[in-house]
């Protein structure tokens, strides 16, 4: 739940890390508990804060950052549990977390004051966005007896899914008591917020010192607490431990003393390693020996920490309803995670993942709704579809039980699929809500797409809804088989917004914006989407890409494009360089082609070549991919990390395996090591090795030659879930690798489930 850090300010504003706090060369602001983790849109959280002074006299005003922020010298050091920075103030700031609680230790240099500001009204803006900034409500700070702890309350609203306030109850304490320590109240004064500011914006006025306790009132004042110690005691170091609940202030000091019963930041650095160590890195292990490729581990290593950092469990933290179910929050978005994150989350995290599942069935019941997107307790922003309904049928397909009440969950994907969401009012979309739900079911239902007139993001949409209802009719074949006819026959709407006619670069056949009427926008540049944002006719992707983005119906999509032939001709297009016919601006940078593999909707694109049984193309493309675009360094990904999902496709990269969502199956790609232990199911290994494989000098490969599975001579490259049982029981895969590129494969293609032929496509 906590996710302890700085937060930084920079001109101009770095969009990518804005709501990560941390950005490059950002002066520090303050230092706070709860944040996103590499994702785009507006900021989230940033609270609540701390800050250590040298000096509060003369030009510093408490109610305004901009008069304390600092520098930092030198260079950040961050590993798994451990953040250290220097300010230019000379104050070195080391932080270390447990799961509800942090450590600060502010080394202070020699002979100087020492001051520690609690800032209850602190959150990360978003300056140049007014509409959905956060801005702070009200809260309340008492200093205790003998000074050395406080408690209290903040409440920060809006931000990235426009929500209600959320509150934080916080507990915190030093480790000695200060010479001094002050209460204060000011008045409320962000100059864009919509609501709960007071009627002077031109200039901010001082702090009132209020003793032991300030309370925000009526107006919103904001509250903070001043910490102070004499520079002549001999001490260099304050530390600083805090404890945050949802709940109350009694359980953010039961966090606090239980999980962090002492002041040592190595020792809490250590546990957090720990716990890293055996929830996460040992679920995949590999050779790390000194002839191990250091920066393949560092690769996968790190690309395992971030696809673990949001969503944010919060078990025992639900502060909206009493339930014997799990909650997790932050999910930053269906619209990422469902494409390849969850089927790694299924494998190796089945009790965290049935976790979530759990929680998200009961969202639906409480609410109404499962999220798209979900951030301090409230759901929103839908990008696409309803992509809540992937993410059960990933799990319900590969038989993930547990304690999930799978009736409910059909229920849930059921609403999604049938009742229009009330209009949120969202300002970037006014034809639609962006809260929940499929905001064009008013088309979806009677005309069988999304029309481009009626509706915003007409071509995504359509795709997006068609594989939605193929994931509602995979359940409903295990909970209402009467009602899997309907949604298959669904599943196959993007037909109908596939035009026959359109062309672009050569190539004929497209989905592309229809209207209410029937006809196409014929006109629409298929290789360029504009903004490719909110209000446009495709969302983060043109009509190019997405008109390869129909995993359940492979086959369909290879005929409507003129047969294998030309969807491979086409498939080889979409890699060639400088053909991109749009500004990818953060959500890709230096990638100039078509297929755009620092944005999800073509992640699966690359492995396509399975479908033509040539999967040393998709071998090829996507190793190329990953080589080209992923390092060991701090912007080594080609866009933003989106919650861990750009992480994770490199992770199925590694693995030689890649998912096709909502269903069973799982292409064979190539590995990167020679001897992976995967742990599946809880306990159970799956082995994966390399034979043959590229040793660094060029002098192999890693084309596949040939696979086994579990000694059997195997000669389709791809496989089920359940096949040999080998994701729930364990096994072994060899692959044989060399340089030749062999089309090895003699079976059958991967399948297509949701193989629909519409009659009458351009009705």
């Amino acid at each position: 739940m906590v996710k302890l850090g700085i937060d930084t300010f920079e001109l101009p504003v770095n969009q990518s890390a804005l709501n990560g706090g941390w950005t490059p060369r950002g002066r520090v602001t303050g230092i706070s508990m709860l944040h996103e983790s590499g994702t785009g849109g507006g900021p989230k959280y940033g609270f609540p804060a701390q800050m250590p002074l040298t000096t509060i006299g003369e030009g510093v005003n408490l109610l305004d950052n901009e008069t304390y922020w600092q520098t930092r010298v030198g260079q950040d050091v961050a590993s798994v549990g451990y953040f250290r920075t220097e300010l230019s103030s000379g104050v070195k700031v080391e932080l270390a977390a447990s799961r509800h609680a942090g450590l600060h230790q502010y080394t202070f240099p020699e002979s100087t004051n020492k001051h520690v500001l609690v800032d209850f009204s602190h959150y990360l803006p978003h300056p140049t966005r007014s509409w959905d900034s956060q801005f702070y409500v009200g809260g309340e700070i008492e200093i205790q007896p003998g000074s050395t702890v406080y408690t209290g309350y903040t409440s920060i609203a809006n931000g990235w899914n426009l929500g209600p306030p959320v509150t934080i109850y916080v507990c915190g304490e030093f480790d000695a008591a200060p010479d001094e320590a002050n209460a204060f109240k000011g008045r409320n004064t962000f100059p864009v917020g919509r609501h709960f500011r007071t009627f002077d914006n031109g200039t901010t006025p001082e702090p009132t010192f209020m003793g032991s306790t300030a309370r925000s009132g009526p107006l919103g004042d904001r509250i903070g607490a001043l910490f102070s110690w004499n520079g002549t005691d001999g001490r260099a170091d304050v530390k600083s431990r805090v404890g945050i609940s949802f709940m109350s202030v009694d359980k953010a000091c039961m966090y606090k003393n239980e999980e962090l019963s002492h002041w040592d930041i190595a020792r809490t650095a250590q546990a957090t390693r720990g716990e890293w160590n055996r929830d996460v890195f040992s679920k995949i292990r590999v050779d790390t020996s000194s002839k191990a490729n250091r920066t393949k581990l560092a690769l996968l290593y790190s690309s395992l920490y971030f696809m673990h950092l949001i969503p944010s469990e919060r078990v025992g933290e639900n502060p909206l309803w009493e339930s014997d179910e799990p909650y997790w929050d932050d999910f930053y978005t269906m619209w990422d995670l469902f494409r390849n994150q969850v089927s790694l989350w299924h494998l190796i995290q089945p009790t965290y993942y049935e976790s979530m599942i759990r929680s998200l069935i009961d969202m639906f019941k409480h609410e109404g709704f499962m999220p798209d997107g979900r951030s301090g307790n409230y759901n929103g922003l839908v990008q696409g579809g309803s992509n809540a309904d992937n993410v059960l049928a990933d799990a319900y397909v590969k038989g993930l039980q547990g304690k999930i009440k799978w009736k409910d969950g059909y229920a849930a994907v059921k609403k999604d699929a049938e009742v229009l969401p009330f209009f949120d009012q969202n300002p970037v979309d006014p034809q639609g809500s962006l809260k929940e739900g499929r905001s064009a079911l008013d088309d979806w239902i009677p005309l069988g797409y999304v029309s481009a007139d009626r509706n915003t993001r007409a071509v995504s949409k359509t795709v997006e809804y068609s594989l939605n209802d193929f994931a509602v009719s995979q359940i409903a074949a295990g909970e209402e088989p009467g009602d899997q006819g309907l949604y298959l026959r669904r599943s196959a709407g993007w037909q109908l917004s596939w035009d026959a006619d359109a062309t672009a670069r050569g190539f004929t056949g497209f989905v592309m914006p229809r209207y209410a009427n029937g006809t196409f926008h014929s006109t629409y540049n298929i290789t360029n989407c504009g903004d490719c944002n909110w209000s446009d006719e495709s969302y983060e992707g043109t009509a190019f890409e997405y008109s390869f983005v129909i995993p359940h119906d492979v086959e369909t999509m290879i005929s409507l494009m003129g047969g294998p032939q030309h969807f491979e001709s086409r498939l080889d297009y979409v890699f060639q360089p400088n053909t991109s016919g749009v500004d990818l601006g953060v959500n890709g940078l230096g990638i100039t082609t078509i297929n755009n593999v620092a944005n999800e909707p073509d992640f699966g694109t690359p492995y396509l070549y399975n479908y033509l049984n040539k999967q040393y193309k998709s071998v090829e493309r996507s190793r190329q991919l990953a080589t080209d675009f992923y390092f060991n360094s701090s912007n080594g990904i080609p866009g933003n990390s989106d919650a861990g999902a750009l992480n994770c496709w490199l992770v199925w990269q590694m693995l030689g395996m890649y998912p096709i969502v909502t269903t069973p199956v799982y292409l064979l790609e190539s590995p990167w090591f020679e001897d992976i232990n995967i742990t599946v199911n809880h306990d159970q290994t799956l082995r994966i090795r390399a034979e043959g494989l590229d040793d660094g000098e060029g002098r192999q490969g890693y084309y596949v030659q040939g696979v086994t599975i579990n000694g059997q001579q195997w000669e389709k490259n791809w496989f089920e879930h359940d096949d040999f049982n080998i994701m729930t029981e364990g096994g072994e895969i060899v692959f044989e690798l060399g340089t030749e590129k062999r089309g090895w494969e003699t079976g059958d293609v991967p399948p297509s489930p949701g193989h629909v032929v519409l009659e009458n496509m351009q009705r």
